[in-house]
């Protein structure tokens, strides 16, 4: 149960009225963030009421809610002041969102991207250098997926990138092949596979461009050493 005395206030102005809820901090944060789908608007929420100001413990009507919401339901109508709404987050949860949701950028371009010059994926620290020379911000509330896309337009300037997949054969012995496919699957796609006569098993995977390396490394760990794989 969140401590009242520790919550504090989501705020949604709309068509002149005015919500408030008190919240948990933290959990408030988790629940706004696209990235995290397991927090519950039960276990974020004080004290199950809507507000017009929650300092003097004035509710709110529920025509107001009609009005902007057309719904009276708390716990609706409390997701919705999250989603769309303004949170008091102090500086220090601001900064550890916001670092949480960079390295989850920068993880995702490095994993997905190559130079197209080498056709070798960028190291982190280097995605990490073209970042802070280009100055280009995080916002903690926006999806990774979205901005990637901000990120590499604005990195583009510093350093040749482009996401790209790529075609690899695979060639593994059969007595491990069973095993790969759960393996094989974190990293791409199996687009086809056939068994051979000397009962080893061959594929053509498809991966991210940025995990090349860890995927040859992975073939070869499981496989003893006898993986062979080759970019088509």
């Amino acid at each position: 149960m969140v401590n009242i005395d520790e919550a504090i206030i989501a705020r949604l102005e709309s068509h002149g009225e005015k919500f408030e809820i008190l919240v948990d901090p933290d959990l408030a944060a988790d629940f706004k963030n696209p990235e995290k789908d397991d927090v519950i608007i039960e276990d974020v929420l004080a004290v199950e009421t809507i507000f017009k100001d929650a300092k003097k413990g004035d509710t709110s009507p529920d025509d107001a809610m009609i009005k902007v919401f057309d719904n009276t339901d708390v716990l609706e109508v409390a997701k919705e002041i999250i989603n769309k709404g303004h949170i008091q987050l102090t500086a220090q949860q601001k900064r550890d969102m916001q670092e949480e949701k960079r390295l989850m950028v920068i993880n995702k371009i490095a994993r997905e991207s190559i130079n197209p010059q080498t056709g070798l994926p960028h190291p982190v620290k280097r995605i990490e250098n073209a970042m802070e020379e280009t100055r280009v911000k995080i916002d903690p509330f926006k999806s990774v997926d979205e901005q990637v896309q901000i990120v590499l337009k604005a990195i583009k300037i510093k350093i040749p990138i482009r996401f790209e997949h790529v075609k690899v054969a695979v060639r593994l012995p059969g007595s491990v092949a069973g095993n790969a496919f759960s393996i094989i699957s974190k990293f791409g796609k199996i687009l086809n596979e056939e068994w051979q006569q000397d009962g080893s098993w061959i594929a053509v995977v498809e991966i991210p461009g940025g995990v090349q390396e860890d995927f040859n490394l992975k073939m070869n760990e499981i496989s003893g050493g006898d993986a062979e794989t080759k970019v088509i």
